[in-house]
């Protein structure tokens, strides 16, 4: 048997039940990797202790014959997830200390199913970033490197530290949110599966607000099997959730034939860019072959409104941060810069906590909604999301999934972009339309760029039809064979 720590979540719960391996064990290997990568910054809380004890219990009820679904299987979770008594801070200084009282829903679905948590995944602080060096607790590294150049790389944001940890094998998987990207993106950028549900497939009760009209919860793995396994545990219907949809969720796994025979695939016009790198083109015009040769229709469709999906979502999300982020006023919890003045408290507080990014979002959006701009900016663009969710519920007329790149890059190093916000921002491209719509998607690895990093190719699907579209990623998959991975992962160079 392989190294514990390069098993899929299908992989380990196979072992387990052969007895080839405990839960402690399975737990006891990822601490271990996850000791040795420290220098990745992946992890901004360490709950090794509590995984352990979990294993243990995980272990009593194997013996018993009452495993869970992830029974035993070692997890990161983005901090953005509140934790019953674990530091949830979303990786900002403003809310330096919590431990809340409750567990948010998604995670305590997880560990009905016998998950294990090793700690909690680095992230953009509140969730606002494309490459994960807003974070309060510094950058994540992505443990993949250029050929022949030593620079590090950027996971991908927010989701970068949940990323980074199952790129580099201290997690079998992770939690991560997206919001405009946050999983999809990383995901290209690690080499991953990463997954976004339709917006109400999982509830958000617990999950640290960005804004709420787009954030969902989704899970970056290995595989697109271990994407279905998660996704099967993390979606339910939560009546704690005003927007959780009362939709059956389905056995995703069981629908993973791999067979598209038939299956119409979309290929949007508007996702060819000026100046978008010659490689990304070259793998999409691949990506489309392997469906045409499995005997998929391919449709070329187009998405006319795809071009104000990235200003309208930098007016809707700032907005929405704004309004949110309102409650961090140093009163109930969190960091409090003491001042005599109620006013100055509040000022000095919300000045010290944020960092600039959230700062910037925060005063972008409360202008957008500020008197005499609200009609003009932010009324403006929910009319143009309802014209950008109206081209894809036209588009599904005539196709069942639509292919697109996943990023109009590989990673970039530290630091290349970061004095340039609208660079960062249009690493979104791709990914922010089907937020916009409230439709899942799911970014696949599918090969290499020149300089040996991973490039991902994104699959949108029609709404709650995740099944379909994991069942199209499934294929995805297996043509492009994608067995590369990172040199600084635990267990060795590809």
């Amino acid at each position: 048997m392989s190294a514990l720590t390069d098993l899929t979540i299908a992989g380990a719960r196979a072992a387990l039940e052969k007895r080839e391996c405990s839960a402690r064990e399975l737990a006891e290997a990822h601490i271990a990797a996850a000791e040795a990568a420290r220098h990745l910054n992946a992890f901004v809380a360490e709950t090794f202790d509590l995984a352990l004890g979990q294993a243990d219990a995980s272990d009593k009820r194997l013996a018993a014959g009452e495993g869970g679904l992830l029974e035993g299987m070692p997890l990161a979770i983005k901090d953005l997830y509140c934790t019953k008594g674990v530091h949830s801070a979303a990786c900002s200084h403003i809310l330096d200390g919590f431990k809340p009282p409750y567990e948010s829903t998604v995670t305590a679905n997880l560990w009905r199913e016998g998950a294990v948590m090793l700690g909690k995944a680095n992230m953009d602080e509140f969730a606002m970033g494309s490459a994960n060096v807003t974070s309060y607790y510094g950058n994540v590294i992505n443990p993949w490197q250029r050929e022949g150049d030593n620079k590090p790389l950027v996971p991908g944001g927010s989701s970068g530290g949940s990323a980074a940890a199952v790129a580099a094998r201290i997690a079998l998987a992770a939690t991560g949110t997206d919001t405009g990207g946050s999983i999809r993106q990383p995901a290209a950028f690690c080499g991953l599966v990463g997954l976004k549900p339709t917006y109400g497939r999982c509830s958000r009760w617990g999950i640290i607000a960005f804004a709420s009209s787009l954030d969902q919860a989704g899970p970056l793995t290995r595989s697109v099997e271990d994407a279905a396994l998660m996704l099967q545990v993390m979606a339910s219907y939560d009546a704690k959730d005003s927007t959780s949809v009362d939709v059956p969720v389905p056995d995703y796994a069981a629908a993973l034939s791999g067979e598209v025979k038939g299956l119409r695939v979309g290929v949007p016009a508007e996702y060819r860019l000026d100046g978008m790198p010659e490689e990304i083109e070259a793998l999409w015009r691949q990506g489309i072959d392997w469906y045409r040769d499995a005997g998929a229709e391919i449709v070329d469709i187009s998405l006319p409104h795809t071009k104000y999906s990235l200003p309208t979502y930098y007016i809707v999300a700032p907005a929405e941060c704004s309004s949110n982020l309102a409650r961090y006023d140093g009163v109930r919890y969190g960091l409090r810069e003491e001042d005599s003045d109620l006013t100055q408290m509040y000022e000095r507080t919300r000045a010290k906590g944020f960092g600039a990014e959230v700062q910037r979002r925060i005063m972008i959006g409360t202008y957008v909604l500020s008197a005499g701009y609200y009609d003009a900016y932010y009324l403006k663009a929910q009319k143009l999301r309802t014209l950008i969710a109206r081209d894809f519920q036209q588009a599904w007329e005539k196709v069942d999934v639509v292919l697109t790149p996943t990023a109009p890059s590989a990673a970039f190093a530290i630091g290349e972009k970061m004095d340039d916000p609208i660079a960062m921002y249009l690493n979104d491209v791709f990914t922010v339309p089907a937020s916009m719509a409230g439709l899942p998607g799911i970014s696949v690895p599918a090969g290499l760029s020149a300089e040996g990093l991973p490039l991902g190719l994104q699959l949108i699907g029609q709404p709650f039809d995740e099944a379909r579209m994991l069942n199209a990623a499934r294929f995805m998959e297996i043509a492009a064979d994608f067995t590369a991975r990172p040199a600084g992962a635990s267990g060795g160079a590809a």
